[in-house]
């Protein structure tokens, strides 16, 4: 099934929201009263092995509802954001001809954007550029943002320059193009995308601060009585500090290195429960600026029967 072949008038249901707000379940119960199909919108569920430090649904919570783009790739062969706009696409469009309903679920900003808005240029692909950039990641991360900041002397605008990833993907496509991150910008808002013009229903689950923090504790130590530890050894095994996206990843970065004796496990379980409400916060911000118009739910709050939730 191609992309291109998405039923006209296909409804998106897209459930967001921060980390460890609730969404797993409450996409679950939507779906199965509804008969929809979950296609995945979390930038790390697609990779094999990355179990409990992204709390992927369980094979239980999956053989309740036919889920997509989870498990689809290695450890150590990253996707990136090209690769998912068209499995996604293909993904939707299964969904729709099989006659049920498409639910999008996840907390990725830039992969949820991808389906109201174009998030892929054509910038030509160069594998050896890619990896001297990923070189330059990985050794000398204040050398690529002086680079990219030399190439765009007008400034990098909304880039989070705090976001090595982010940084040395603006690089690639500034040399790869020969145009400015402002440039790039302007011809990308032009450009089509798989599901252009298809309806659009998005709910925001939240919580209260205080309610969010203390989810996020109780869910890294859940995490580490499950075997964090053990999971993120087995994956240094397979490869995973060959995927930079997955080896800085909020769980995994911290365990390897408490794996590496640069902290205790009371070190680990703080440096996780830091960072993670660092990233709640992150998202926060990203939410109130880029999604488009919405609903918001805040759970614990709200008499909703799960059922009408995009109602």
């Amino acid at each position: 099934m191609n992309a291109e072949s998405i039923p006209a008038g296909t409804v998106l249901h897209l459930l967001t929201g921060p980390t460890a707000v609730g969404k797993t379940e409450t996409a679950l119960q939507w779906a199965e009263a509804n008969d929809a199909e979950i296609v995945s919108a979390d930038s790390l569920l697609f990779y094999r092995g990355m179990d409990i430090g992204t709390a992927k649904p369980t094979p239980a919570e999956r053989a309740r509802v036919p889920h997509h783009l989870i498990d689809v790739t290695p450890v150590n062969h990253p996707w990136d954001i090209r690769r998912f706009v068209g499995e996604a696409a293909s993904a939707v469009a299964g969904i729709a001809h099989r006659g049920r309903k498409v639910l999008v679920t996840g907390g990725s900003g830039f992969y949820l954007k991808s389906f109201w808005a174009p998030v892929v240029d054509e910038c030509p692909a160069r594998p050896e550029l890619r990896a001297r950039i990923d070189r330059m990641e990985r050794e000398e991360p204040e050398t690529m943002l002086e680079e990219l900041r030399r190439l765009n002397p007008e400034g990098l605008g909304e880039l989070d320059t705090r976001n090595p990833r982010r940084v040395a993907r603006a690089l690639e496509r500034c040399l790869a193009s020969g145009l400015s991150l402002a440039a790039l910008q302007a011809r990308m808002r032009s450009a089509a995308f798989p599901c252009k013009g298809l309806p659009l229903k998005l709910v925001l689950l939240q919580r209260e601060p205080e309610s969010l923090r203390q989810r996020v504790s109780q869910r890294v130590d859940q995490m580490l009585a499950a075997g964090l530890v053990d999971e993120v050894k087995h994956l240094a095994h397979e490869g995973l500090e060959e995927n930079p996206s997955a080896a800085s990843a909020i769980g995994y970065r911290e365990t390897l290195r408490f794996l590496r004796g640069e902290m205790d496990r009371a070190g680990l379980r703080e440096e996780i429960i830091r960072n993670t409400n660092r990233l709640i916060r992150k998202q926060g911000t990203w939410f109130r600026h880029q999604l488009p118009h919405h609903r918001v739910i805040t759970m614990g709050q709200t008499n909703l029967s799960v059922e009408s939730l995009f109602e």
